[in-house]
C-alpha cells in the first residue's frame, strides 16, 4: 500500500491530506492562526461552580469559558495546584516533587463533589483536550501531559507505564528499565507503542526535549500576570507527523519552503529514516490539483456520496448526532435475492462509511441506517466487517450491534469540529446575485482584462487561471483564442486549468505568480 502526505500551505490556512494508494483517507484543514489547539496549557481562573453538572467553568483568556468536569481533575490535582500556587507566590523558585509530597496532599476521589475541590476565583493549571465546538467552549483537564513520539511526560507524577499494545514482556521490561535510568524524579512517563525496539539514546534525546518544554512552561507561568497561554502545543502538521509517520510513508510533499525546512528538522528529530521522504513541491499547478486531491474532496464531502454500482449514502449532521442512510439505488434491480442484495450493499456501504468517518473526522454519536437484514448471521457478519474496517481509525470509538431495524450506533471520540467542506459552487451565471450578464460575453470580458494589464500596466507575461472546461475552450484549435490574444497584445499568455475555480471564475497572475487585482 502506497502512503503519502500532501501539505498545502496558504497564507490563511493549512490543509493536510493523507493518501493511501492515491486515495484521500484523512483530511484536515485549519486556519494558520488557531488560538485554541488541543494540547495547549493555560493558567485559568474558576468563574462558575456548577454542582448540578459536577463541573466548573474556567476563564483561560478566550472568548468562551472552558468546561472542567470533576473527572478531569485527576488524582494528582492537589499536587499540581500546590505547584501552581507556590510558583505564583514565589516566582523565583520552582518546588520539587518531594517538597510537594511532603505537604501530605490526598488524591482527588472520582466520586468527589466539585464544590469541595474548587472555589470561585481559584487559579488552576489546565490543558485543552477538546476544542470549542458550536456553542460550547473548550474542554480542559488538570492532568497535564506533554506528548512526544515515543514518550509522554506527566509532570509531578513519579510513575512509569508502558503501552498495553506492546505485547512482549521482555520488551516492556527493557523499556521500563531504560526510561527509569534516564527520567527525572519530578515526572512520570508513559511509553508509547512506537517506542518498541528503540535505543536508549533516542529515548533520552526525546525526554530532554519534553523536559525543556516543561521548563519553558514554568518560566512562562512565572512571567504571567493574569490568565493565558503558558505552553503551546506543536502545530497541526507536526502533531500528525508525530502520530502517523512510519517508514512505510513513501513521500511527504509540501509547497512552502519555510514549512519544508521545519518539517525536515522535525522528521530528522523523530524519525531520521524518513528524512528522504520529505519533498518540496514547486510545480505550476496548485499542489492539491496536481495530486488530484481537489476533485476527490469535492466528490467525497457532499451530502450524497456514491459508491459501488449505483448505491449511495446520505450523510446528515444534526446538533445531537450524525445520521447516515444507506440506499441501494440501481443495485435494487439486481437479479440476486433481496437478502443477498441487501447484504452486498451493506458490506460495500460499511467500507465507505468507515472511510467517511475517518475522512470527515466525525465525532460524537453516529447512527447508521443500513438496509434491513432478516438473517441474524448476516447482521453479525456486517458488524464484524465494520469492526474490522474501523481498526485503522486512531480515534477512540465504540461500535454497538445492529438493532432489529438494522440500525448501528457508533460513538467516536471528538476533540475538534468535524471537517466540513463546501462543495457547492456559486451559480456560474449570476455569481449569487440573482442577475446574470450574458455568458457569451465572458471571453470578451477576459480579453478586456488582458488588454488592460498588457497595454496599460505593461505586463509581458500573464497566467490566466480558469475552470478546466473554459481552459479547453480557450486553447481549442490551432488559431485558438489564447494564440490570437498573444499576437494581438504582444504578451506571453498561459492558460492554466484550476479545478477549485467555479465555471466562470478566473484569476490573472503575473510572471512572479502574484494575483493581479481586477479592481486596480
Amino acid at each position: 500500500m502506497k502512503k503519502e502526505i500532501v501539505i498545502d500551505v496558504q497564507s490563511s490556512e493549512i490543509a493536510i491530506a493523507l493518501l493511501q494508494d492515491e486515495r484521500v483517507v484523512e483530511f484536515t484543514r485549519e486556519e494558520s492562526k488557531n488560538s485554541c489547539l488541543v494540547g495547549n496549557v493555560y493558567v485559568g481562573t474558576v468563574r462558575k461552580i456548577m454542582p448540578g453538572l459536577n463541573a466548573a467553568f474556567v476563564d483561560i483568556g478566550g472568548e468562551k469559558e472552558a468546561f472542567l468536569h470533576v473527572l478531569d481533575l485527576g488524582s494528582n490535582f492537589h499536587i499540581i495546584n500546590a505547584f501552581l500556587n507556590q510558583v505564583l507566590d514565589n516566582r523565583k523558585k520552582v518546588p520539587s516533587l518531594s517538597a510537594l509530597k511532603a505537604l501530605d496532599l490526598t488524591p482527588v476521589d472520582k466520586n468527589a463533589n466539585i464544590a469541595d475541590v474548587l472555589k470561585n476565583g481559584q487559579r488552576v493549571l489546565v490543558q485543552v483536550i477538546k476544542e470549542p465546538i458550536s456553542t460550547k467552549g473548550a474542554r480542559v483537564t488538570c492532568e497535564i501531559s506533554l506528548a512526544g513520539r515515543n514518550l509522554v511526560m506527566i509532570p509531578y507524577f513519579n510513575k512509569i507505564t508502558v503501552s498495553q499494545k506492546i505485547e512482549s514482556k521482555e520488551e516492556r521490561l527493557r523499556l521500563r528499565r531504560l526510561v527509569q535510568s534516564i527520567k527525572v524524579d519530578d515526572s512520570g512517563i508513559i511509553i508509547r507503542t512506537v517506542a518498541e525496539g528503540k535505543k536508549v539514546a533516542a529515548l533520552d534525546k526525546e525526554l530532554k526535549v519534553l523536559t525543556k518544554r516543561w521548563e519553558t512552561a514554568i518560566q512562562n507561568i512565572q512571567k504571567l500576570q493574569g490568565n493565558g497561554l503558558v505552553l503551546e502545543e506543536v502545530n497541526r502538521i507536526e502533531t500528525i507527523l508525530r502520530d502517523v509517520l512510519s517508514p512505510d510513508f513513501e513521500n511527504i510533499y509540501v509547497n512552502n519552503e519555510n514549512v519544508y525546512n521545519e518539517i525536515c528538522d522535525y522528521v530528522t528529530l523523530i524519525a531520521p529514516d524518513c528524512r528522504g521522504a520529505v519533498k518540496l513541491y514547486d510545480g505550476e499547478l496548485p499542489i492539491f490539483d496536481h495530486f488530484a486531491i481537489t476533485k476527490q474532496i469535492k466528490s467525497l464531502f457532499g451530502r450524497t456520496v456514491s459508491f459501488k454500482r449505483g448505491a449511495y449514502l446520505i450523510i446528515e449532521k444534526t446538533e445531537a448526532m450524525t445520521v447516515i442512510d444507506v440506499n441501494s439505488g440501481n443495485r435494487s434491480r439486481s437479479s440476486e435475492g433481496q437478502e443477498e442484495n441487501a447484504l452486498a450493499v451493506n458490506l460495500a456501504a460499511a467500507e465507505e462509511i468507515a472511510h467517511q468517518i475517518r475522512l470527515r473526522d466525525i465525532g460524537g454519536i453516529i447512527v447508521i441506517d443500513f438496509i434491513d437484514l432478516m438473517v441474524a448471521e448476516n447482521r453479525q457478519l456486517l458488524l464484524d466487517r465494520m469492526v474490522e474496517l474501523m481498526q485503522d481509525d486512531r480515534a477512540r470509538h465504540n461500535i454497538l450491534p445492529l438493532s432489529k431495524f438494522c440500525l448501528m450506533q457508533i460513538t467516536r471520540h471528538r476533540v475538534r469540529p468535524a471537517i466540513s467542506v463546501d462543495v457547492e459552487e456559486t451559480c456560474p451565471t449570476c455569481f449569487g446575485k440573482g442577475k446574470a450578464m450574458p455568458s457569451i460575453l465572458f471571453t470578451d470580458q477576459l480579453e478586456e482584462k488582458i488588454e488592460y494589464w498588457s497595454q496599460e500596466k505593461k505586463e509581458r507575461k500573464l497566467v490566466i487561471q480558469v475552470h478546466p472546461y473554459i481552459a479547453a475552450y480557450i486553447n481549442q484549435g490551432f488559431f485558438s483564442l489564447r494564440r490570437k490574444w498573444s499576437f494581438r497584445y504582444k504578451v506571453n499568455i498561459k492558460i492554466q486549468p484550476i479545478q477549485s475555480l467555479g465555471f466562470l471564475q478566473y484569476q490573472i497572475l503575473n510572471k512572479k505568480k502574484e494575483v493581479l487585482k481586477i479592481d486596480e
